[in-house]
């Protein structure tokens, strides 16, 4: 079988030209130039997706095959074209048969040039040739016109999802262009239209409660790099090259021809003002030949300079992955389970906007886990969101799993945060002493996240950091009295 890209070679066809022109309508289309106006984020992530537009437009015209009937014209077209005129002359009775039968838009433009002239010169050759050659392409033009709109529409379709989601969840979850980027990117997976409401209403709740979006973002950014200066440090010398001129550069020194606009003599600058002879003007400014001031002064001269200099140490801690464990115990239900359900999704929105992995798991009975900032992570954060806290609550098997996981290459420098009420019963030694030794060797960070002030002091002694958001009613009444 014939594919259109192959009857696109054969005729000397430019399908990057109609896909570029599909891809220009689609852009200018009214429907994302309001979305463009309103989200100017998103803007950036869909210019950066039009290559896998290109690469998907050209794939479809690679796997579609042109019809039987075009397939048998081209192929008599290229065994025509290798005819001499009495050759063709031959021919010509089983080509305009061939045309009629398959019903060619040549057929009658044919007939006509081959019965307006009985001598068929080489002359009538070419030009019988090149009209065919013309219908060829417009037939050609045709079919790849007709599938890059049928595709056009498909990906409009596709893309005006996809923004839906995107213009839904970019208040929520999208701080910068780089997290834009990213949920777009996430936008791909096939979610129905009441799916990304669960996350809108935490989005929601997270923007009721400031301080507990404050306080992720505190955990989130805990590791800044700092610049500290070496206390025992002695001051360098710091050589440097310096340009002074050597005279005062504003005396005037008599006249030049140069390009220097600013010391341009009044009659030049004048001709600028001259219809006819600004042309000239410009000849002669880019020959540099226009008469200027020489100012005296313009030679300059080098000198070196010497300052102190104190060397700073640069406490470079990376950022790495979330590892995020939320107790869903029976405990943790009601206001607590939308408190940590809201603080998962600000960890989120933080890790979007780094470039971070964030992972999610839940903990009561059995360990269940979402890695929630991959390809699918809209998908995955929605069936974290969907989770009742009803369990019971093993702490121990929590630890457990966060010490298996940074244990692989990729979450060496993460950040485990643990989110519970912590009443609870006290770890074992074992797991204790794993997570000191994590500590120690791999100075991986433990973080609590403490609901309740009711904790017990014993399994929260494990943590590098301990997070306070009491969910007490005198806490929540003071929070809300403040704001």
């Amino acid at each position: 079988m014939l594919s259109l890209e192959t009857l696109d070679l054969i005729l000397a066809i430019s399908e990057g030209e109609l896909i570029e022109e599909i891809i220009i309508t689609l852009l200018a289309s009214p429907q994302l130039a309001l979305f463009f106006e309103k989200h100017p984020r998103l803007k950036n992530a869909i210019v950066q997706d039009i290559p896998r537009w290109r690469e998907l437009l050209k794939a479809r015209i690679h796997d579609t095959s042109v019809p039987q009937e075009l397939a048998r014209e081209v192929l008599c077209y290229q065994e025509c074209q290798l005819l001499s005129t009495s050759q063709l002359i031959v021919k010509l009775p089983g080509t305009l048969a061939l045309l009629k039968e398959v019903d060619s838009p040549f057929y009658e433009q044919a007939q006509k040039l081959v019965t307006s002239h009985p001598h068929f010169t080489p002359a009538q050759q070419t030009l019988f040739l090149q009209r065919w050659r013309l219908s060829l392409v417009v037939q050609a033009t045709s079919l790849n016109q007709q599938l890059l709109e049928d595709e056009r529409d498909l990906l409009l379709a596709e893309v005006q999802q996809r923004l839906a989601l995107s213009g839904q969840l970019e208040p929520v979850l999208a701080e910068s262009d780089n997290a834009a980027g990213k949920l777009w990117d996430m936008s791909a997976g096939t979610l129905r239209n009441g799916d990304y409401q669960l996350i809108v209403q935490y989005g929601e709740f997270l923007a009721s409660q400031p301080e507990l979006l404050k306080l992720a973002e505190q955990l989130g950014r805990s590791k800044e790099a700092k610049a500290v200066p070496k206390k025992d440090a002695p001051p360098e010398i710091w050589h440097t090259m310096v340009r002074e001129p050597a005279t005062v550069p504003e005396q005037v020194d008599g006249l030049q021809r140069s390009d220097d606009i600013l010391r341009l003599l009044p009659p030049e600058l004048a001709t600028l003002g001259i219809t006819e002879l600004e042309f000239e003007f410009y000849r002669r400014l880019v020959e540099k030949q226009l008469l200027t001031y020489r100012l005296h002064g313009d030679a300059w001269r080098e000198k070196k300079t010497e300052r102190p200099v104190v060397h700073q140490d640069f406490d470079e801690q990376p950022r790495g992955p979330f590892i995020v464990c939320v107790d869903t115990s029976g405990s943790m239900g009601g206001f607590n389970e939308q408190c940590a359900k809201a603080f998962c999704l600000a960890l989120m929105r933080v890790a979007l906007a780094d470039n971070r992995r964030c992972f999610i798991m839940l903990f009561s009975d059995e360990v269940v886990r979402y890695e929630v900032c991959g390809k699918d992570g809209i998908e995955q954060i929605i069936r974290f969101l969907s989770q009742r806290f009803r369990g019971g609550t093993d702490m121990a098997s929590c630890f457990r799993a966060i010490i298996e996981k940074m244990q692989g290459n990729e979450w060496f420098d993460a950040d485990a945060v643990v989110i519970s009420d912590f009443i609870a019963q006290r770890l074992p030694d074992d797991v204790v002493n794993k997570v000191k030794g994590l500590q120690k060797a791999h100075q991986q960070r433990f973080h609590a996240v403490a609901m309740s002030g009711h904790g017990k002091p014993g399994i929260m002694r494990i943590f590098d950091h301990i997070w306070r958001f009491d969910t007490g009613m005198r806490s929540r009444l003071l929070r809300r009295w403040r704001r």
